[in-house]
């Protein structure tokens, strides 16, 4: 059997006997024929990033054939402010490799992921999905390289406290049953997520955990594995989908929120990458850190400024971003240091006979490790618009490509083991910093808007859009103003509790 196809766990992969990327109309309407499926949900992303939903009730198989050929019509003005009432209507087709069977609704149904298209029927130019396509094309004909993502989606699970097996404040890190409570939640989910056909590399609980007026706040955390930036994008607004109708099932709530209350820990969104080369990672060279990696980073830390415009989406997000914390505040980055705003994980590239140590009876174990190493931008936050904030990562490691000085401005930034020890104070005064304000934020896309649209990637009436949007959060002096009143920040935590 096919590796990808054995012990997959979507149905569809397994009934169809393909990997979904290879699905057909004739294959889901196979599939719904057989398994009795009896509706069909379009969902397709809207300006705030979540997920909306067209159903549709097959009547019969001239239906079914209508719906998955013709898709429909929507009104764009309801979905994106940068359109204009007067030329609403789009087509919303449906993607047939994202389809999944739902796991809610107690009549079976098959949801799929949609693109939109103009009246002309040409593809929407600022809409979520086609952006990050249009990005990663532009990135594989520029240099040849294929741009692979997956992002670690932190949430708070909040619930009524139990008295029993009270976990320790802020050390919830990797902990257990029963001193958490919501590990079947997310080990449910994460089935859930897998069957939709997101991958993923584990879940853990994370380090938030304390509680607030009677309510326990419980951080958990899903980290998906490297898959194409567009496929990236599609797993975790599902993802973010699920966990939250799961939570209304398990009648809790969760918040993806970047900033849940002072001194506690919030939640980002931190995004792995890698380039990619017929078929081989090409971040490592003999084993260490290779130049098309560097120049990447390079055109991260470069482009930083302004892509908080796209992962840092509202006010509560520069509160996640001070001094002195995991999250990163100087544009910088270095070997597994957690403080820095890129950051080079573990890849393992020392000795590789670490199972056979653990398993002497495995004397003869090989494995290709060659794949693994990724870099990590951890500035993003649970705000993001994930499709914008992949494509301007797709946009800045092109940047970082074509830069004629990209090895000596990564040279320049990198800052090793502690960034606020005393060897390090020299350099660091030297490093700019991010935003502290979606005010900021907007002035730095203002900047530095020529590079998203560079190659008609991101349209400029979606950038002033967005430098729109977030000045009009007039918070340039917010952070400032109301740092350290705990009830003013959570008064702003409440408005912006169920962001992205």
């Amino acid at each position: 059997m096919n590796s990808y196809i054995e012990l997959n766990p979507n149905p569809l992969v397994q009934y169809l006997n393909k990997p979904a990327l290879d699905f057909t109309k004739a294959d889901l309407i196979k599939y719904i024929g057989a398994q009795n499926i009896q509706m069909i949900n379009y969902r397709y992303v809207g300006a705030d990033g979540r997920l909306k939903a067209l159903n549709f009730a097959i009547n019969n198989r001239k239906h079914l054939e209508t719906i998955l050929s013709q898709g429909e019509r929507v009104d764009g003005s309801s979905l994106f402010s940068h359109i204009e009432v007067g030329s609403s209507d789009l087509y919303v087709m449906p993607r047939y490799r994202t389809a999944f069977l739902n796991p809610f609704n107690e009549i079976p149904a098959l949801d799929i992921l949609c693109s939109y298209y103009t009246k002309d029927g040409e593809p929407m130019r600022g809409s979520p999905e086609q952006v990050v396509r249009k990005a990663h094309q532009m990135l594989k004909a520029r240099t040849g390289f294929e741009f692979h993502v997956m992002g670690e989606l932190e949430y708070y699970v909040i619930s009524p406290v139990e008295d029993l097996f009270k976990a320790t404040d802020q050390r919830g890190y990797h902990e257990s049953t029963p001193f958490i409570k919501w590990e079947q939640f997310r080990t449910e989910a994460m089935m859930a997520i897998a069957q939709s056909g997101g991958i993923m590399k584990y879940g853990h609980s994370e380090v938030g955990n304390f509680v607030i007026d009677d309510l326990e706040y419980e951080q958990n955390e899903i980290e998906f594995h490297p898959v194409a930036a567009e496929d990236a994008a599609d797993q975790l607004v599902i993802a973010k989908w699920l966990l939250r109708t799961m939570a209304y099932k398990y009648g809790v709530t969760i918040t993806f929120a970047p900033k849940i209350t002072a001194g506690k820990a919030g939640s980002g969104l931190h995004f792995h990458t890698k380039l990619v080369k017929e078929g081989k990672n090409m971040m490592l060279e003999n084993g260490k850190l290779s130049d098309h990696a560097r120049k990447a980073i390079a055109g991260y830390l470069d482009l930083a400024p302004s892509l908080t415009a796209f992962g840092n989406t509202n006010p509560t997000s520069y509160f996640r971003l001070v001094p002195n914390q995991e999250a990163p505040t100087n544009i910088c980055w270095g070997d597994r240091n957690r403080s820095v705003l890129v950051r080079v994980p573990l890849g393992w590239t020392g000795k590789h006979n670490m199972i056979s140590d653990a398993n002497p009876i495995e004397l003869n174990h090989n494995v290709d490790l060659s794949d693994v190493q990724t870099v990590e931008y951890r500035c993003p936050d649970g705000s993001a618009d994930v499709y914008y904030t992949i494509a301007g990562l797709a946009v800045a490691a092109r940047h970082g490509l074509e830069m004629p000085d990209a090895l000596e401005y990564a040279e320049n930034t990198y800052v090793d083991t502690n960034i606020f020890s005393e060897e390090n104070k020299g350099k660091m005064s030297r490093l700019k910093l991010l935003p502290i304000s979606c005010w900021e934020s907007a002035e730095k896309l203002q900047e530095q808007k020529e590079y998203y649209m560079k190659h008609d990637v991101f349209p400029e009436n979606l950038l002033d859009g967005t430098i729109k949007r977030l000045k009009s959060y007039n918070d340039k002096n917010l952070r400032q103003s109301i740092q350290g009143d705990e009830k003013q920040v959570l008064k702003l935590v409440e408005e912006y509790f169920h962001c992205g």
